[in-house]
């Protein structure tokens, strides 16, 4: 994309442009991480703390947040005796991110992984393999009919 004018000048000012809406309420790598965990299924506290190695009080932090901006809600479970206990569920505010957390991974990929990807993308319905890109308005795929399988294990894709 380019502009012809030799004088450059943002057409969206910052206060109306949606990245940087988005950042105020997705700020950190922490905030991604958690929600990228979320995406894959891992909804309690101390898994979600295990697998990334986030400290108790920045989890704790950044899910009252993410659950404040509406991306996540808490559902209580509890495990035979133990105290009450909360997992947390993308909400489809959260799920619709789940995009662009796919891009930021088909990116880094590409650019910071040698194109070895750790994950296959495809269809459940036709078994095609996904990638992101733009489409035409109305002709994206719903993300119910995505799904994963974890291929970062395989030598071929080994940093």
């Amino acid at each position: 994309m380019s502009n012809p004018d030799t004088h450059r000048k943002s057409p969206v000012p910052v206060d109306q442009c949606g990245a940087a809406l988005a950042l105020d309420v997705l700020p950190d790598r922490w905030t991604w991480l958690i929600l990228r965990e979320l995406f894959y299924g891992v909804s309690r506290f101390a898994d979600i703390q295990a697998d990334i190695a986030i400290p108790k009080s920045v989890l704790s932090g950044r899910l009252t947040r993410i659950v404040e901006n509406g991306l996540a809600q808490k559902m209580p479970y509890r495990d035979g005796a133990a105290r009450t206990r909360y997992d947390y569920r993308l909400t489809p505010k959260g799920a619709a991110l789940i995009p662009v957390i796919l891009a930021l991974m088909q990116w880094g990929d590409a650019h910071l992984k040698g194109g070895k990807p750790a994950l296959a993308l495809s269809d459940v319905e036709t078994g095609e393999h996904l990638s992101v890109a733009l489409v035409p308005e109305g002709r994206g795929l719903p993300l119910r009919r995505v799904t994963y399988e974890p291929i970062w294990d395989r030598p071929e894709n080994k940093v």
